[in-house]
């Protein structure tokens, strides 16, 4: 069975705005078609809400709105964060530059073996190392 995937902030923002590379939207449909779900972090609507903040969220929806569209993709789920999932992000193997989203997905990833759609360099360059599944998109 296919892999299944977590979508990185930046790939959530670029699927919803209709960005995302053919490769990527390629796998994401192979995905949903072999019966892979594909997860989204609760990390990511905070990381929305904080770039809507700051005047930097770039959509014709609403922080909010844009969540609810994400979310209404075929095979979307919401990944369960935890309490052990936080903890690991504070003391994963390996170097990782310290961005708290990026160490929380990171560690998401490894808890349920998905695959992170990306275009972050320091995620691409952290499953490089071996620690993690990582796919650009």
């Amino acid at each position: 069975m296919t892999q299944p995937f977590l979508l990185d902030t930046c790939a959530a923002l670029w699927i919803v705005a209709g960005e995302i590379s053919q490769n990527a939207a390629d796998e994401l449909t192979e995905a949903h078609r072999a019966g892979a779900p594909t997860y989204v972090s609760p990390i990511s609507a905070w990381e929305v809400g904080m770039l809507a903040r700051k005047g930097r969220f770039r959509s014709r929806y609403s922080p909010q709105r844009w969540f609810e569209q994400l979310m209404k993709a075929p095979g979307t789920r919401l990944a369960e964060l935890t309490a052990k999932i936080l903890m690991e992000s504070s003391f994963l193997p390996g170097k990782l530059q310290f961005d708290p989203a990026d160490c929380i997905i990171a560690a998401t990833a490894r808890e349920f073996g998905f695959t992170v759609m990306t275009r972050d360099r320091a995620l691409l360059d952290y499953a490089k190392q071996g620690y993690l599944s990582a796919t650009e998109c």
